[in-house]
C-alpha cells in the first residue's frame, strides 16, 4: 500500500548499507550515496521520492555488502527475501542487524508517515453513524492478511520507547523535525481524524505534492473564527427547521428531505461566497432530487413561498404553455450577493429528472457553452458543481462517461466540483449490494483526481474539504470529489418505511442526534454562540417560513424559472412556424467558401486521397455543377460562418466522417508532430469559430454534452452526429428526458441538431436504422423538428434554416450512408443561391397521366424514382415526405390533391411497418387525404428485428416492395 517506499524487510539491509556509507561515502553505489546524503542533510522527502535520482532499490547492482564482496541484487520473485525481495548475492553469513541506528529508526519514521498518507483515510472518523459500516464491507477490507497496514507503532518496527526521540519530518510539514509523538498526533489528526484525503494515487508528482503541503501546512486545519462557526450554524439551523416546517404542514408529501445530510447547506453556501474571492462569474449546478427544495430556499436564496405555493397548488403550468414538473426536478437561477459584497455570482441549478445522474454531461456541456459565451478561455470564471448521491455515482454509468469527458480537448471544462451526498444507502438497497468497491467514489480514481472523505457531523470539516476542493479547482483546473458521509433520516420518500430491510441502521439513526445539536453544544461549550440565542434564532427562522406560508396560501403564484426570461433567449419566440425561412446564399459567396475548401495551404502535405478528394470537389463546383451532400453541407456550415454564427460538431470520427466523406479537418502526412489544417477557419477574419471533435466512444455524456451546450449557446449551431444511427439507443435517456422533453416540462428550449446516418444497404440489423419511429413518437406540441432529406440542397437549406428561424426546436435528421456518393444524389449551386427548404417535394409528374400516386420518405426515393424510368411510369407520381414533424398537413394535402385523377395512393418504405414513418402518417392520413381514400403499405413486414443480416435477403426484399409498389 506504500508504493516504493520502506518495509520492515528492507531494514537489515539498507543499515548495512548505511554504516558503510557513514565510514566511508565512497564504499556505496553512487545511487545509495545520494540517497544517504539526502537524508543526512534533512532531505527526507527528496531522498524518499527521489528528485531527479533514480531509487537505490531499484536499481539491480546496488553496491557492496560487508562481508560479501558482491553487488547486492533486488529479486522481488525471490520468495526467501521478504516483502520487497531484497537479498544479497553470494551471501555465505548473514548480516548483522542493528534496530537501534537512528537511520534504521528514520527509515521506520518515513514509512510510517507515507502510510498515514496512503491509507489513513481506512482508519479515519468518517461515520457519523460511528460503528455502522456493514460487516461484509469490513471483510473486504481486512480478511487479506497484510492487504493493509495497521497504523500501529509495531507494524513499522517502533515502539512507545521512541515517542519522545525527534526525528526528521520532511518538507511538507512547517517542523523540520518533531519527536515521534508529535508527529503520530499530527498523522492522525490529518489523515484519521473527521476527514479523509485520498491522493497518493495521483501519479502526477506536482499535484500530489501540493495536496501534501495543504494538508500538512502550517495552516492546514486552523480553526475557524466565530463569525463563521455562527455562520455555519445558522445554515444548519435553517436546513433543519425548513425540513421540519414543510414536514409538519404538508403531511405525506413528497419532498426528498435534506435530513441527516444538512451540512449540505452551510458547504455550499461557503462554496458559493468564496467563489467570488477566485472572480468566479457563475456557476452551473446539477443534482438529484434530495434535498433540491432545501438548496433552493437555504443556499440559493428562493423565497420559501415559491416552494410553498407549489406545495398548496397554486402552480398551473399550462398557464406556461406546458406541462411543467414536478417540484423537485425544477431548475432555478439566480445572482446570489453576499452580504456586504458589491459582486454578484450567477447561480443556475439545472433541471434534472429522476434519472439521478442523467444531468451530468448537461451540466458540463452548459458550462462548456456558458464559459465561451463569457470568454472564459482558461476556465477559471465558470465552474460546474455536480452533487451526486453515493449509490448513483457508482452505479450510474454515465458518472464514469462524464468523469472521462474531464480533460478531452473538446469537452474539458476546468475540473468539475462533485460532491457526494453519501447516504449510505439507495432507496432500500444497502452499500454491499450497490457496488464492488469501498467506497462509493472509488471508480473516479481511473482519472487520477482527489477525494475528501468528510463526516457530516463536523460542518467545520466539511466546510474545510469544500475550501481546499476549490483552491485545487482553481489551481489545476481538474474535478475534485468531497464525499459527505451522512445518513438518510427518512425513507426514500417521506412516505417509505426504511427500518424494513434496514433495522438496524434506522434504529442507531433515531438515536442519532442530528448535526445541529452536536454542533450547538459544541459552540455553547466554546462560548462562542449560546443555547438561548441559537432557539431565538430558530424561533425567528420559524415565523419567516410561517409569514411564506400564510402567502402561498393566500394565492401567491410561484415564479416560473423560463430560459426565455434571459438575455441570451430574449429574442426567440417560442413557437414553431410553418412559414418557410429564405435560406438562398449569394453565388460569389458560395464561390469564396468552396475555393477554401478545395485549396491546399503552402508547405502543407496532404494525403494523396485527399488531394484526390479536393480535386474531385473542385470539379464538382466548377465543372460538373453537381454538389455532394458532405460538400453541400461544408458550404453551409461556410456560410454560417461567415454571418457571424459558430459551429461546433463532435461525435465519433465526425472531423474524418464515418463515411470518409467530411473532411473538416487535414492533417499533414509528412509532418514530424501532428499538424493539422481546418479550411472552414480560414475564410475570413472576423468570421464565427469552427469546432469539430472526435468524442470518445460514448453516446449518453456526449449527447447530453452538447445538449447542455446548446442552453447556453441559442446563436451557434450545435450538432452530435451517431457513428451510425441505431447508435443513438445509447443516449435514449438524454433524447427522452431533456431533448423531447424539456421545453414543455422545465421551459428550456434548445437547437441542437442531431445527424444520424440512416438506411437499409444490406449491412444488418444494427448499421440500418436510425429508429426513426422512435423520434416520430415522441413528437407532440411542436417539440421536435424531424426531417428526412433526400438532396444535398434540402440539407444545405435544413442547416442554414435551424439558425434562420427566429425560434430554437431540436433538430433529427436522418442522415445518409450509401447516397454520399451516389451521382443521382447531387445538387445543383442554383439550389442552394435560390429557395429554402422544402417540406414536402412534388413530383412534377403530368397530373393528368397519374393514376398511382406514391409517397415515401428518405433514401427508398432513389429507388423509387430508378424503377419508375425503368418501367416508363408515367402513370406514377412520387412525392417526398421531406419533414414529416411538425407535420405539414396543408402542403402535403396541397400536392396530393393536384393529382385529381389518381385511383391508388401507396405509403412506401424501406422498413419494416413497425418502424419507419409509415404508423405516423397512418395515424394523420385524414388530415391531407383526398375524402374516401386511404393509403395502401407497401414496404417489409413488422419484425423484431430493424433488418435482416443477409444481403441477398435484403436484395430480394427491396425488389418485393418495388414489384408491389408498381404492380
Amino acid at each position: 500500500m506504500i508504493g516504493n517506499y520502506l518495509h520492515l524487510s528492507d531494514a537489515d539491509f539498507i543499515d548495512e548499507l548505511y554504516r558503510e556509507w557513514q565510514k566511508d561515502p565512497d564504499s556505496v553505489d553512487e545511487h545509495w550515496k545520494g540517497y544517504f546524503q539526502r537524508l543526512h542533510n534533512g532531505q527526507l522527502d527528496a531522498a524518499l521520492e527521489g528528485e531527479g535520482f533514480t531509487d537505490p532499490r531499484e536499481n539491480r547492482n546496488s553496491g557492496p555488502v560487508a562481508g560479501s564482496g558482491e553487488p547486492a541484487i533486488l529479486n522481488p520473485e525471490n520468495p526467501d527475501t521478504g516483502a520487497r525481495g531484497l537479498t544479497s548475492s553470494g551471501m555465505k553469513t548473514p548480516l548483522p542487524v542493528s534496530r537501534d541506528s537512528q537511520a534504521y529508526k528514520q527509515s521506520r519514521v518515513n514509512a510510517m508517515i507515507w502510510a498515514y498518507r496512503d491509507i489513513g483515510y481506512l482508519y479515519a472518523e468518517l461515520n457519523p453513524l460511528k460503528g455502522y459500516i456493514t460487516p461484509d464491507l469490513w471483510y473486504m477490507m481486512f480478511s487479506i492478511e497484510g492487504t493493509y497496514e495497521t497504523l500501529t507503532l509495531e507494524e513499522f518496527g517502533l515502539s512507545e520507547e521512541d515517542l519522545d526521540t525527534t526525528f526528521l519530518t520532511g518538507r511538507f510539514m512547517p517542523e523540520e523535525s518533531l519527536t515521534l509523538r508529535e508527529i503520530v498526533e499530527r498523522m492522525r489528526r490529518i489523515y484519521c481524524g473527521t476527514v479523509g484525503s485520498e491522493i497518493l494515487h495521483i501519479q502526477n508528482k506536482a499535484v500530489r505534492n501540493w495536496l501534501l503541503k495543504r494538508l500538512e501546512g502550517e495552516k492546514a486545519r486552523s480553526p475557524w473564527g466565530p463569525d463563521e462557526q455562527v455562520r455555519f450554524q445558522r445554515d444548519l439551523i435553517r436546513a433543519e427547521e425548513f425540513e421540519r416546517f414543510i414536514h409538519s404542514n404538508f403531511i405525506g408529501q413528497k419532498r426528498f428531505s435534506l435530513e441527516g445530510g444538512e451540512v449540505l447547506i452551510p458547504a455550499l453556501h461557503y462554496l458559493f461566497d468564496h467563489m467570488l474571492e477566485y472572480g468566479v462569474e457563475e456557476t452551473v449546478l446539477g443534482m438529484a432530487h434530495r434535498g433540491r427544495l432545501n438548496v433552493f430556499v437555504n443556499a440559493m436564496g428562493k423565497p420559501a413561498k415559491d416552494i410553498f405555493a407549489r406545495f398548496v397548488d397554486n402552480y398551473v403550468p399550462h398557464t406556461y404553455g406546458g406541462s411543467g414538473d414536478v417540484k423537485y426536478h425544477l431548475g432555478f437561477s439566480t445572482d446570489y450577493r453576499p452580504e456586504g459584497r458589491d459582486e454578484s455570482l450567477h447561480i443556475g441549478l439545472v433541471a434534472n429528472p429522476s434519472h439521478l445522474e442523467a444531468v451530468n454531461p448537461v451540466v458540463e456541456g452548459k458550462t462548456r457553452g456558458v464559459q465561451r459565451r463569457r470568454k472564459d478561455r482558461h476556465r477559471k470564471k465558470v465552474i460546474p458543481v455536480l452533487i451526486h448521491g453515493d449509490s448513483a455515482f457508482s452505479g450510474q454509468g454515465v458518472v464514469a462517461e462524464t468523469l472521462n469527458l474531464s480533460q478531452l480537448k473538446g469537452y474539458k471544462t476546468g475540473g468539475t466540483i462533485h460532491i457526494i451526498v453519501n447516504n449510505q444507502i439507495g432507496f432500500t438497497t444497502a452499500s454491499r449490494d450497490s457496488r464492488s468497491t469501498f467506497f462509493a467514489t472509488d471508480i473516479a480514481k481511473s482519472i487520477s483526481i482527489p477525494v475528501f472523505h468528510a463526516n457530516s457531523d463536523d460542518p467545520e470539516g466539511v466546510v474545510w474539504a469544500m475550501d481546499l476542493a476549490l483552491k485545487f479547482r482553481q489551481k489545476f483546473g481538474q474535478d475534485v470529489i468531497v464525499d459527505i458521509i451522512c445518513y438518510r433520516r427518512l425513507g426514500h420518500n417521506e412516505a417509505d418505511e426504511p427500518s424494513f430491510s434496514h433495522p438496524k441502521m434506522y434504529n442507531q439513526i433515531k438515536k442519532h442526534k442530528t448535526a445541529r445539536e452536536l454542533y450547538a453544544d459544541t459552540l455553547d461549550d466554546q462560548g462562542v454562540w449560546k443555547l438561548t440565542d441559537q432557539k431565538e434564532y430558530s424561533k425567528r427562522y420559524v415565523g419567516e417560513l410561517k409569514t411564506h406560508l400564510n402567502e402561498a396560501r393566500e394565492g401567491f403564484e410561484p415564479s416560473m424559472d423560463d430560459a426565455y426570461q434571459g438575455a441570451v433567449w430574449k429574442d426567440f419566440r417560442r413557437t414553431y412556424s410553418h412559414e418557410p425561412v429564405p435560406t438562398g446564399v449569394e453565388r460569389k459567396t458560395l464561390d469564396k467558401i468552396a475555393e477554401v475548401l478545395v485549396t491546399l495551404p503552402d508547405n502543407f502535405h496532404v494525403h494523396p486521397k485527399l488531394e484526390r478528394f479536393t480535386k474531385g470537389r473542385r470539379k464538382q463546383y466548377f465543372e460538373d455543377d453537381g454538389i455532394d451532400w458532405a460538400f453541400a453541407e461544408s458550404l453551409a456550415f461556410g456560410s454560417l460562418l461567415l454571418e457571424g454564427h459558430s459551429i461546433r460538431l463532435s461525435g465519433e470520427d465526425c472531423r474524418r466522417g464515418t463515411f470518409s466523406q467530411r473532411h473538416a479537418v487535414w492533417w499533414d502526412v509528412e509532418s514530424s508532430e501532428p499538424k493539422s489544417y481546418v479550411p472552414l477557419r480560414f475564410m475570413e477574419d472576423n468570421q464565427g469559430w469552427f469546432s469539430v471533435y472526435d468524442s470518445p466512444l460514448s453516446e449518453f455524456a456526449v449527447l447530453g454534452f452538447d445538449y447542455g451546450y446548446s442552453l447556453a449557446m441559442p446563436n451557434d449551431l450545435i450538432l452530435w452526429e451517431g457513428q451510425f444511427g441505431d447508435f443513438v439507443n445509447g443516449a435514449q435517456v438524454i433524447i427522452d428526458q431533456f431533448i423531447a422533453a424539456a421545453e414543455t416540462k422545465w421551459f428550456r428550449s434548445s437547437g441542437l441538431v442531431m445527424l444520424l446516418p440512416h438506411g437499409y444497404e444490406g449491412q444488418g440489423p444494427e448499421h440500418s436504422s436510425a429508429f426513426y419511429e422512435r423520434f416520430l413518437s415522441l413528437c407532440a406540441d411542436q417539440n421536435l423538428q424531424v426531417v428526412n432529406a433526400t438532396t444535398p440542397a434540402q440539407y444545405f437549406h435544413v442547416l442554414r434554416r435551424q439558425m434562420k428561424q427566429d425560434y430554437r426546436k431540436p433538430l433529427i435528421i436522418m442522415s445518409p450512408k450509401s447516397l454520399l456518393r451516389s451521382k443521382d444524389c447531387a445538387s445543383s449551386v442554383a439550389e442552394l443561391e435560390n429557395g429554402h427548404f422544402q417540406t414536402v417535394i412534388d413530383d412534377r409528374a403530368d397530373a393528368k397521366k397519374v393514376r398511382r400516386l406514391i409517397l415515401c420518405s428518405g433514401k427508398v426515393y432513389y429507388d423509387l424514382i430508378a424503377q419508375k424510368e425503368e418501367r416508363e411510369a408515367e402513370d406514377t407520381a412520387i412525392i417526398r415526405l421531406e419533414q414529416p414533424y411538425p407535420f405539414p398537413a396543408e402542403r402535403l394535402s396541397e400536392v396530393i390533391s393536384s393529382y385529381s385523377k389518381a385511383e391508388r395512393f401507396l405509403w412506401v418504405q424501406e422498413e419494416t411497418e413497425n418502424r419507419g414513418a409509415w404508423q405516423f402518417v397512418h395515424y394523420r392520413q385524414e388530415r391531407f387525404m383526398p375524402e374516401g381514400r386511404r393509403l395502401e403499405y407497401v414496404g417489409r413486414k413488422a419484425s423484431p428485428s430493424p433488418a435482416t443480416g443477409s444481403h441477398k435477403q435484403h436484395a430480394q426484399e427491396l425488389a418485393d416492395i418495388m414489384e408491389a409498389a408498381f404492380s
